[in-house]
């Protein structure tokens, strides 16, 4: 009897623990920071004609666009630039942030004097939104 109870007792356990180790939140790493040469060559790019469009997508889904371009007035060629929009509610308050690449080495990079257009697509902005053009943030820069 004692064995069995003893087995059953180390079956629970064991079950428990995998449940507890599988149901913990799982750290999502924080996005890379944007170093100090990047930092110091942020003034070389620029950002223009930047326009935000709305749809409705098949599904019924809102589809938020912001469409722009990208410069680059330096001397460096780029492999990737990512920006971050920030997206506020009517009272300031932030409520999404979302970073994507503009830029990719897949599509050529960015080369010195290079202008570019990007488009970025949301679907999932939270209900509170003010609905106004998010705040875009050049958030890292790869160089080739």
């Amino acid at each position: 009897m004692a064995p069995r109870f003893l087995a059953a007792l180390l079956a629970i356990a064991v079950v428990g623990g995998a449940a507890y180790w599988l149901s913990r939140p799982v750290a999502t790493p924080a996005p890379a920071k944007i170093t100090a040469e990047a930092k110091a060559y942020v003034k070389h790019l620029t950002l223009g004609e930047i326009a935000m469009t709305a749809a409705e997508a098949f599904n019924g889904a809102k589809l938020i666009e912001i469409k722009g371009q990208i410069g680059n007035q330096g001397t460096r060629p780029l492999r990737q630039v990512e920006i971050t929009c920030i997206f506020y509610d009517p009272y300031g308050q932030v409520v999404g942030r979302e970073r994507q690449p503009i830029v990719r080495a897949a599509t050529g990079g960015l080369k010195p004097g290079e202008t570019k257009p990007f488009r970025l697509a949301f679907d999932s902005l939270a209900e509170s939104w003010n609905q106004a053009l998010p705040q875009v943030v050049i958030a890292s820069i790869d160089f080739e």
